[in-house]
This record gives structure tokens, sequence and C-alpha cells, in this order.
């Protein structure tokens, strides 16, 4: 018979909680607890954080994930990435659209960073890393393993071999000649080299997408050199809760809209307008829409003016304020009872050096006169739909400048196509618990008083933009959406290897966490983005196979 500590201890070694019933029911029937790990436990969901015994329902019906199936509890499949509510389909209707609910303004800002610009010296930047360490120190600390984690000056004195653990930040990584990988990582105390041996094949995996300034922490044997046995990361894993409103709300996530541009698809983001206010969609469609409680722009919201060479070619509107101008226009269009958070992107009025503050109102004064539009800086942490009863959900709102860089140095996502797999580069940042870990991955303003691009919220939900591609994934509680754009591909995006994915829009129910794009492209510029898609993904393939024969 099983006993307590067994089935518990289980189900924590595949990063799963349990609670009491499933327990107790598993207790008196050993049996399934038997069918469940030589049968079952890789075919549960990795989202899920808590199992109840609606696990056993799950087993009995055949409703657990497959392996190689792509649709999950939370209802993200393939399906829905394609776009499961053609915007042809909808049938125009001729009656008006009414909202009959009072206005809900549940919205909290948690973090938006204003401090205003200054002169920053060599002891900011000194700071600014030092209290980014201090607290990526503190949450790998919290594992049992480093409770007793030692210094790396302590460890340079051992003189025999010694089990050991060490916290710091890599500062280089090279490949020896066997193909191992060492790094040199440092501490207030100083530098250890440590080597991750290539045979250790989920280590060796896990060590190849270790970029510099990362905090890690390591385990292993000390003999002149650290021998590693195990990496840990600060990781969003370790205090997650899968959250579901108690009531049927909607929000919306949209990115890079890029008013102001001749490539601007004006047609399909008026479409959206229609839709929003009610005068397409069935019945059903309209009932869903009356619920929309949020929607989020997670940057680029105009094209901006100067942003690149030649710049001016490609606007239809050359004034900043203009653009700004027109963006304000439509959001009077959007029903007064959906909350509008704004967050800039690189394109906007202000520094590209994050985290932007929001966008000036000397540039953008109509969006300030808007009573339902909350104007936060990049990033931005948020709470929403929380209630006496329900904390709410935290969003964190990235426009995502560091996604490319991470699209081409982590192997495993330029061999999924880069910005096609932005996900696993967004759950690499969810990892590192920082949204540009390496220096070169972001401008950014070296605060000496806070590091703001650390991920200190557990986010039930990571939104960003920048790539112009719709990603739905999940990462143990945390949704994770890269928002599409509303442009049509530009010369600059070909030269770039960026082949967007235009007008989607994800709309997530907030009591049962379902995720459902809605695709407003036009289906002859549907056509024209898959065998663009098609033809760049063939050719990153070519690259990298070249890359792996001169290798």
């Amino acid at each position: 018979m099983a006993e307590e500590n067994e089935i518990i201890e289980f189900f924590l070694k595949h990063s799963f909680l349990i609670d009491d019933a499933l327990k107790n029911k598993l207790l008196s029937t050993p049996d399934i607890f038997t069918e469940i790990k030589e049968k079952y436990i890789s075919g549960i969901d990795p989202g899920r954080l808590v199992l109840n015994t609606g696990l056993l329902d799950n087993i009995k019906s055949g409703q657990t994930k497959k392996e190689g199936d792509k649709e999950d509890i939370y209802g993200i499949s393939e399906k829905n990435m394609t776009g499961n509510i053609p915007a042809d389909e909808f049938q125009e209707k001729e009656d008006i659209f009414r909202y009959d609910e009072a206005l809900s303004r549940k919205v909290r800002i948690i973090s938006s960073y204003n401090k205003p610009s200054k002169e920053r010296t060599f002891q900011d930047f000194v700071d600014y890393y030092n209290k980014r360490f201090s607290f990526l120190k503190s949450l790998i600390m919290k594992r049992q393993q480093f409770r007793d984690a030692t210094s790396i000056n302590k460890i340079l004195s051992i003189r025999n071999k010694q089990k050991v653990t060490t916290i710091g930040m890599v500062y280089e990584k090279t490949i020896t000649r066997n193909n191992n990988i060492i790094l040199r990582i440092e501490d207030n105390t100083g530098y250890i080299k440590v080597l991750i041996n290539k045979n250790k094949n989920g280590l060796y995996k896990k060590a190849k997408n270790i970029n510099f300034d990362e905090v890690i922490g390591v385990s292993g044997v000390y003999d002149n050199i650290l021998f590693v046995d195990e990496i840990y990361f600060p990781d969003v894993s370790l205090v997650s809760e899968y959250k579901k409103s108690p009531e049927e709300e909607y929000v919306l996530f949209i990115g890079d809209t890029h008013f102001g541009s001749k490539y601007f698809l004006k047609k399909e983001w008026e479409s959206f307008i229609e839709w929003i206010n009610g005068k397409k969609g069935d019945e059903k469609q309209k009932e869903i829409i009356k619920k929309i409680k949020y929607l989020f722009f997670a940057g680029d919201l105009v094209d901006g003016v100067g942003n690149y060479p030649n710049h001016e070619k490609d606007l239809d509107i050359k004034d900043i304020k203009k653009q700004y101008s027109v963006f304000s226009e439509y959001l009077k269009q959007i029903p007064s009872h959906i909350s509008i958070i704004v967050s800039p992107g690189n394109h906007d009025a202000g520094r590209l050096a994050e985290p932007q503050p929001p966008i000036y109102k000397d540039f953008a004064e109509s969006l300030y006169e808007l009573d339902n539009v909350f104007l936060v800086s990049n990033p931005a942490v948020l709470n929403i739909g929380a209630t006496d009863k329900f904390p709410g959900f935290n969003v964190l709102l990235y426009h995502g400048t560091s996604l490319i860089y991470y699209s081409d140095m982590l192997e495993e996502v330029r061999k999924e196509g880069s910005f096609r797999a932005v996900d696993k580069v967004m759950k690499y940042l969810l990892e590192r618990r920082h949204l540009a870990p390496s220096h070169n991955s972001s401008l950014y303003v070296p605060d000496p008083d806070e590091d703001p691009l650390l991920i200190k919220t557990i986010p039930d939900f990571f939104i960003t933009g920048h790539i112009h591609r719709i990603t739905v994934s999940n990462y143990h509680s945390t949704t994770m959406i890269n928002a599409s754009g509303w442009m049509d591909i530009s010369d600059y995006q070909k030269k770039r290897g960026i082949v967007p994915q235009a007008a989607r829009v994800p709309l997530v129910n907030l009591k049962t966490r379902e995720v459902k794009i809605i695709n407003f492209l036009r289906k002859s510029k549907l056509e024209e983005e898959k065998a663009r898609d098609i033809h760049v993904l063939q050719e990153m393939k070519k690259i990298e196979k070249t890359k792996e024969v001169l290798t």
C-alpha cells in the first residue's frame, strides 16, 4: 500500500501539488496510484499546479493530454492559434448594440515606472546589478537545497573534494575542445569556474541556454573547479497558483497597432471596432462582447517618426501628434465600460531605454482625457478583476525589446524558427525572473534603487508584443500571450526576416482561462501571409543546417 509521503513526493517530483481529497483517494486505492505512475503521469497537463479528484474522472474518460496533442485544459490549441472565429464568417446585423451594465473599473496598477530621467554614473550600474543579484539570490535561497549555500570565496579555500552549493551571476561562458561547458560565475566575494559535462544530457541542455548576466544556483563537487550536477533558476514555479475568476468576464490583448504607417491594416482594424461594438457576430458572440471588461495595448501604438533610415517613406501620417490623435479617436469608439490599459513600445514617443515611462502627455494629450484609459510604463504590472473574495489577476505587460535578442541567442528557439517560438523565450524570461537578463539584450536605465525589469510579482498573464506574431502558451500558472500586430509586412520587416501574423485578437475568458483567437485578417491577406511564412521558415531551416555543418 502506498504511503502518504510516497504519494506527495511523487507528485512534487513532477511539479504538481495534490489536494487532500485526491491524496485520501489514492491512499485507499493504491492500484489507481500505481496506474497513474506507470501510465498517466506523462499525460497530465503541465500547466496544472494543484491536482484534485477531477484527475481521476479525466483518466476514466480518457481526457488526460496525450503526447503530441497540442490542446490542453485551458482551451489553447492549434485550432485556436490559427483563429477559430474568422472575421469573414461574422454575420452583419442591423440592430443597435446596447450595454446595460454599470461601469466597472476593477483595475489596480501594481507597478508603473515614472521616475524623471537624470544623469547616471558608474556607481549606478554597480548598485543596479547588486540590487538585481540580491533579489534573484533570495529567490533561489528559498529552495531547500540552498538554505546553506556557500559564498564563492569560501568554496575557493576548500582543499579536499567536497559537495557544495552556491549562487552566482554568469560572467563568462566557454565550450571546451571536448564540448563540455564551462561557466565563470561571480558573487559579491569572487569568481569560480563551474563545469557541465556534455554526457549529462538534461543538465547540458539546460546549460546551453544559459546566457551572460543570469543569476543561477549550482550544486556539485568542488575539486579546483566545481563539477556541476544540478542547475537552478529563480523561476516562477516556486509559489505559483492557478487562478480562475468567480465571474464570467473577458479581456482582450492587442499589440503593435502602428497608427500612422502606410502599412497599417485600416480595414481590419475598423472591422475590429465594429465587432467590439456588437455590429458583427452572432448572438452568442454578442453576449460575450457584453462581458468584455478589459483591453490591453502592448506598445507601438503609433509608428512614430525617424525610427529607422528612410522611415518617412513608410509613413502615411508624418506628424507623431496626429498619429496619437487618430489612435485616440479610435479609442473613443470603444465602449466606455471597457477599461483600456495602454503601454508604450520602441516606436512610441519617449526614450528607448527601458523602463519606458507612460506616453508623454505633450505628444498624446487626447489620451489623457479619456476616463477609461490607464496609461502605464513599459513594463508594468496591473491587477484586474479583483473582488472582495477574489484577489484578481496580475498582468505583466512588456512590449518585448529583448525577445528578438533571445530568439537569436537560444539554440532551441532558432531551430523552431526564431520568432515562431517566442513563447519559449517568454518561458525563459519567467524562469530567470527578469525581462532582459543579459546586458546587451535591451537598452536600460541603471536605477540604483531598483531593477524595474525584475519579475517580482508572479504574473497570471504575461503579455508581450514587438514580434507582430500571435502566440499563446502556458508555463505553470502563467498564461503567456504575444499579441498580434496590425501592419502588413514592410520592406524593413522583410530585411529582418520578420513575417507578421496580423489582425488577430486573443479573447480570454477569466472564469475558465480559455483563450480564443479572433482573426480579423481578410482571406486574401491570410493566404499571402501563409505563403510568406512557409518560405521564410524554409530559408531559416537551411541557414540552421548550414551552421550545424560548419560547427
